[in-house]
């Protein structure tokens, strides 16, 4: 197992953060839950004040006054998981036109809330980064590692950084997901069917996505499948690998595969 005093893992996104960071005054990192955002942005700004908004009680203070609040904090501030109060978007616009020296970062696990909040209030006065699990390359940079090991852990930080066996990682992740994102954020009604919908995703991880024949097995409209389809690939949870064809009419047609970003 991996080593447990190493609590950082340097990741390449690092000195595309500092470059940006020195272009814009707000900096908006997304990316999967637990794929290190914190922990990066920490790293790379160790002055600036954090909070995180997924904490109610944090929410509830920020919330008696946020424009002044973010005032308070020009210098540098790392806003944690900021689409929980869409409002400071707005706020942050009217600051960031007003101060040039103004610095930000804002990061979140929910692509489609966060980008949303910034497309429509911060466009052009933020840079936008992605921070996907750990590459190959950044997790060979601290250890040899054998191929089956590799496979079994997958690029979460905690089990590479902390020691934490994947296994553990996994059933928090999915249970965070479906906790916190489906039931609060993502507005699915269907809880049940929507869960055995990412299971049977699962089972068919490298196959040929068919939206027909999930929704006959789970009872749900075509729509309906194709909008949970989509709700899982915004929220990083899975991607689609379109199919590639010499002829382009047959990759705009084709299935895509679909796979999970976590493992397990």
């Amino acid at each position: 197992m991996a080593d447990s005093s190493k609590e950082f893992i340097l990741r390449a996104l690092d000195s595309e953060l500092n470059r940006l960071s020195k272009l814009y005054s707000i900096i908006v990192v997304t990316g999967p839950r637990q794929s290190g955002k914190t922990s990066l942005c920490k790293h790379q700004f160790p002055k600036y004040h954090y909070i995180n908004l997924e904490n109610p009680t944090t929410r509830e203070q920020v919330m008696v006054a946020p424009k002044a609040f973010l005032e308070e904090h020009l210098g540098g501030l790392i806003i944690d998981e900021a689409q929980h109060i869409p409002e400071l978007f707005s706020y942050l616009q009217v600051i960031v036109d007003e101060n040039e020296k103004a610095k930000y970062v804002l990061t979140g696990s929910s692509n489609f809330a966060l980008l949303q909040g910034v497309t429509q209030s911060l466009a052009g006065r933020a840079a936008i980064l992605t921070l996907l699990p750990l590459s190959l390359n950044e997790i060979g940079q601290h250890r040899n590692t054998n191929t089956n090991t590799l496979l079994f852990n997958g690029g979460y930080p905690a089990v590479w950084a902390k020691g934490i066996p994947a296994n553990d990682v996994t059933q928090n992740y999915y249970n965070t997901y479906i906790e916190r994102d489906v039931r609060q954020l993502l507005n699915i009604k269907d809880i049940n069917r929507f869960q055995v919908f990412m299971k049977l995703c699962a089972g068919r991880i490298g196959s040929e996505f068919n939206a027909s024949s999930l929704s006959n097995e789970i009872g749900v409209s075509v729509p309906t499948i194709q909008e949970w389809l989509n709700t899982l690939e915004a929220s990083y949870v899975l991607f689609r690998l379109p199919p590639f064809f010499r002829n382009i009419g047959k990759r705009l047609v084709k299935s895509p595969k679909v796979y999970f970003m976590i493992q397990h």
